[in-house]
């Protein structure tokens, strides 16, 4: 088990890890839509914010060896499922290879973030 931690996204912001790889399959915490240098908020509308989501998800795959390309599950949050097609929008032009996914509304985010996306991918 090795956890994976990169600078070019959100650091933690409580008792986790960005992502953990255990036997070839690389684990994301959720990324909301915060700047990995200033820890705020990105965009205050769906699409801004699932751009900086998917930019983080990114970064933590490209810090594990994976990719987009690579991801064979995401499960997504969003505070509003009214955004659901806007939100489509934005992560089908990142997660093109289809993976599996579940999508849900909830309650509220982290920071009243407006999205939430968790991956599960191949890496090494």
């Amino acid at each position: 088990m090795k956890i994976i931690s990169t600078p070019n996204a959100p650091a933690a912001i409580g008792p986790y890890s960005q992502a953990y790889a255990v036997n070839g399959l690389l684990f994301t915490s959720g990324q909301v839509a915060l700047d990995p240098t200033t820890g705020e908020v990105v965009g205050s509308d769906i699409r801004a914010q699932a751009e900086q989501v998917c930019k983080n998800v990114g970064a933590i795959l490209e810090a594990a060896g994976s990719g987009f390309d690579k991801v064979v599950k995401t499960v997504c949050f969003l505070a509003d499922m009214n955004d659901f097609a806007a939100f489509n929008e934005v992560y089908g032009r990142y997660f093109v290879s289809l993976p599996a996914r579940s999508c849900v509304a909830v309650k509220e985010l982290p920071k009243h973030v407006l999205c939430e996306v968790e991956t599960v991918a191949v890496c090494g």
